[in-house]
């Protein structure tokens, strides 16, 4: 079975004039994803009135590099530079998170930190 569809313009934006493939969709989203993560950081640092790192920011750096870098993977793009530039990050937060869990178990999702 072909992949080539996941390269196509998505139909229902045509409309637009925006050229968007669902795997240009998935790409942006994941991007979008690991910039926001910042947003969901500075909000609970700002609650508890000094640095902290949600567990909501590990999970958002996960799977926003893992979409980022699944877009430069497998789309047409096939950036090496985008493979690089998201693999590490994606290695790195996948650890964390599982620090995170180690150090504050699976329940608590209070920044602590």
């Amino acid at each position: 079975m072909s992949m080539d569809f996941m390269n196509q313009p998505l139909v229902w934006l045509e409309w637009t004039g925006v050229h968007m493939s669902p795997w240009k969709l998935i790409g942006l989203t994941g991007a979008l994803m690991f910039g926001g993560r910042w947003l969901v950081q500075f909000v609970a640092s700002r609650r508890a009135g000094k640095p902290v790192i949600p567990r909501l920011f590990w999970y958002m750096s996960v799977l926003g590099s893992l979409m980022t870098l699944s877009y430069f993977l497998f789309s047409s793009k096939q950036d090496a530079v985008g493979v690089v530039q998201n693999l590490f990050p994606a290695f790195t937060a996948l650890y964390s998170l599982h620090l995170d869990i180690k150090h504050r178990g699976w329940q608590r999702d209070k920044a602590g930190h």
